[in-house]
């Protein structure tokens, strides 16, 4: 990799940019709904002893009338993993602790039970090696299926304009990793996953790269067309019901084997950004 940090700065701006895109759709659709709702930016800085230049992010949150609780958040965080935790990451060691991350994360949780809640992140990561990693997947708390079909349509797209076989090889990665062993159930209806997509030149990064950000417009094509087509839907008590138990298992997945949540935590991320995947209500029977 000729330059760590300007294709890290590449990868923050492109960050910082679909956010703003998607924080102002969302935006939209809430005037849609007679709704002034917001986000609400929130600056915070890392702190490692040592460290001159550990980095940071904002967390943005909206609390409106159809986006019950969405969090979109970008962070650029430098610095050393722990001893116990360097191994565990790509590219690093004890030895070779040094790490760079830049990202986006996206959770969002809605008010009426029949708009699917969704999850989306793509980050770029340096170690000794370099990466991009992420995607998106759907998680509705009352299914539909032609729902779940155009959202997985998008996210085919995105990958078939870069290589034939992401789609499927992404799509199962989603379907092994956003799965609940202790429930022994997924938790939702998917989308893709994908990690350690190495960058070891500029070509390969440029290339990356690209698929990185497409994923990303994928995301902002989709998701607010099927917000939009719910949004308006008629729920009962019944619903809420499932609604409420349904992001008790997503709660329990993001805290127990969410890789993003143990990353933040184990290098000193902001509480609040980082637990922002929560729901702002949930229930357990």
């Amino acid at each position: 990799m000729s330059d760590w940090a300007g294709h890290t700065g590449r990868a923050k701006e492109w960050f910082e940019s679909l956010r703003d895109q998607i924080c102002a759709a969302f935006e939209s659709i809430e005037r849609e709904a007679g709704s002034d709702a917001s986000f609400q930016y929130t600056p915070w800085n890392r702190e490692e002893e040592g460290n001159e230049d550990p980095g940071g992010g904002v967390q943005g949150l909206m609390k409106g009338k159809v986006f019950e609780k969405v969090g979109v958040n970008v962070s650029t965080v430098r610095g050393s993993f722990s001893e116990q935790f360097a191994d565990q990451v790509n590219g690093a060691s004890a030895e070779h602790p040094e790490f760079t991350a830049t990202g986006i994360s996206l959770v969002a949780h809605m008010h009426n039970p029949h708009v699917p809640a969704v999850h989306m992140n793509t980050r770029f990561l340096t170690t000794q090696s370099a990466w991009f990693g992420g995607g998106a997947d759907l998680n509705p708390p009352i299914p539909y299926e032609e729902d779940t079909q155009e959202f997985h349509a998008a996210m085919r797209a995105a990958c078939m304009a870069h290589n034939p076989t992401y789609y499927e090889k992404y799509k199962k990665w989603a379907d092994e990793y956003f799965y609940i062993p202790h429930r022994e159930m997924h938790r939702g209806v998917g989308g893709i996953f994908y990690d350690h997509l190495a960058c070891d030149d500029d070509p390969s990064f440029d290339r990356n790269f690209a698929f990185t950000q497409d994923v990303g417009k994928a995301f902002l094509d989709i998701y607010p067309k099927l917000v939009r087509k719910r949004m308006e839907s008629n729920f009962t008590d019944a619903d809420v019901t499932q609604q409420l138990e349904y992001r008790g298992r997503y709660a329990e997945f993001n805290l127990v084997y969410d890789r993003g949540t143990i990353f933040g935590l184990k290098t000193g991320g902001n509480i609040d950004a980082i637990l922002m995947s929560l729901p702002p209500r949930a229930e357990w029977s």
